[in-house]
């Protein structure tokens, strides 16, 4: 049995519908599955074939910046600084480089604030342009795998038919003897 090749006569067969009033996703589908291809690449493939440089520096940013070890480590930092500044340096005759109420390190903070976020936003588009990506990929070999059982399920159907008309055409066993 050949393969059909005509992606109009797979949407009229398959899904009782025409080519041109299927949406763009399913005529692509359509076409791969009538000329025996597969998918294309995967969101992770496309997402690093487009990336840039800064894209790169906002992911890591945002896998430093989102993490546990950040937190606690940048914890510490403002413990040691509160510390520093509230009389560690007083022991060794020095005095604090920003004695309370900490307006260099509020400064600090705010800075690393109006940088970090931005640039986790960043990040997160760009996670969100590979689930779309995933998405749009998933629904196409789920389509891919529907039009292939529907075309298996055709294929049985008409070998059920052609082996009930060879069954029908044929004597029963024992019809001859009598």
């Amino acid at each position: 049995m050949t393969r059909q090749t005509d992606p109009h006569k797979l949407a009229r067969d398959l899904l009782g519908r025409d080519f041109d009033d299927l949406e763009a996703d399913e005529q692509r589908v359509l076409r791969r599955v009538a000329a025996g291809t597969f998918t294309g690449r995967d969101a992770e493939e496309l997402a690093q074939s487009h990336e840039t440089p800064g894209d790169r520096l906002a992911d890591k940013v945002a896998a430093v910046g989102g993490s546990w070890g950040f937190i606690l480590a940048f914890g510490v930092v403002l413990v040691v600084w509160v510390a520093l500044n509230t009389g560690a340096l007083d022991l060794l005759g020095l005095g604090p480089f920003d004695a309370y109420p900490f307006v260099f390190l509020n400064l600090m903070l705010s800075m690393l604030a109006a940088v970090q976020a931005p640039v986790i936003l960043m990040s997160q588009n760009r996670q969100a342009m590979k689930d779309r990506i995933t998405a749009r990929h998933d629904y196409e070999v789920n389509l891919r795998t529907q039009l292939e059982i529907l075309r298996l399920a055709h294929r049985i159907d008409r070998l059920s038919k052609d082996v009930r008309a060879l069954t029908t055409d044929e004597d029963p066993p024992g019809a001859s003897e009598k």
